[in-house]
C-alpha cells in the first residue's frame, strides 16, 4: 500500500514538472527531465544522504510513472491545467506522505530528530528545488510564496517528535502526513504565504 501512494505522489509531483516543461517551452526531452527530477529527486538526495540505493533504482515502477506523467502533459497539457485544483490536492497528499516517510527512514537510521526532520523536507522538496534550479526559477525552497516548504518543515517535525515519544509505524506517518496535507490545502484555500524581511514588496 505504501508503494502504491509513493507512486501516486510520484506521478503527481512529475506532472507538475512536466507543466513547468510546457510553460518554459520545453522539447518532450526536457519536459521528461523535468518531471523525473520533479518526482524522484527528493527520494534520490535522501538515499544518497543514509547512503543507501536509491529507491528510484530498484524498482521499473519509478521510471515509468514519470514518463507516463510525461506523454499526458505533452498531449494534454490544457485539460491538465483545468483539472488542477485536483492535482493540487493530490500534490498536497505527495507532500505530506514524502515529508513522513523521509523523517521517519532518518530517525530509524539514527539520526537526531533535528536533522531527520532536515532530511524529510529535503524528500518532500528536493524535487521540486532541483527542478527549478533546472528551468531557471527561484527554488520554491528560497522564495515559499506558495506556502510550500513549511507545512513539510511542521509535518516531519511532528513525525520526529512521534518517534522520540515511541510512536511509530503507520498512525505516526498518516498524522504527519495529514498535518502537512492539511497546512497545505489550508495554504491554497487561503492565499496563506511565508513572510518576507519588513520593508520588502513581494514580486509580482
Amino acid at each position: 500500500m505504501t508503494q502504491v501512494l509513493d507512486l501516486v505522489g510520484i506521478f503527481v509531483f512529475a506532472l507538475s514538472g512536466a507543466l513547468v516543461g510546457v510553460r518554459r517551452r520545453l522539447d518532450v526531452v526536457g519536459m521528461a527531465v523535468l518531471a523525473s527530477m520533479t518526482a524522484l529527486g527528493g527520494g534520490i538526495l535522501r538515499d544518497l544522504i543514509l547512503d543507501a540505493r536509491p529507491v528510484a533504482f530498484t524498482s521499473v515502477g519509478y521510471v515509468v510513472v514519470p514518463l507516463a506523467a510525461t506523454v499526458i502533459v505533452f498531449f494534454w497539457h490544457p485539460h491538465v491545467l483545468r483539472v488542477m485544483p485536483v492535482v493540487n490536492v493530490f500534490d498536497a497528499a505527495g507532500l505530506g506522505l514524502f515529508c513522513a516517510v523521509g523523517t521517519e527512514k532518518a530517525m530509524n537510521a539514527g539520526f537526531s530528530p533535528l536533522h531527520a526532520v532536515l532530511l524529510g523536507v529535503i524528500t518532500a522538496v528536493g524535487g521540486g528545488v532541483l527542478r527549478d534550479v533546472l528551468s531557471g526559477q527561484v527554488p520554491i525552497l528560497l522564495y515559499d510564496r506558495q506556502f510550500y516548504a513549511v507545512p513539510a518543515l511542521l509535518g516531519s517535525a511532528l513525525m520526529a517528535a512521534l518517534h522520540v515519544a515511541d510512536l511509530r509505524g503507520w498512525p505516526a506517518t498518516l498524522a504527519a502526513a495529514v498535518l502537512t496535507f492539511g497546512l497545505r490545502i489550508a495554504a491554497v484555500r487561503f492565499r496563506l504565504q511565508a513572510p518576507l524581511a519588513r520593508g520588502v514588496a513581494a514580486q509580482e
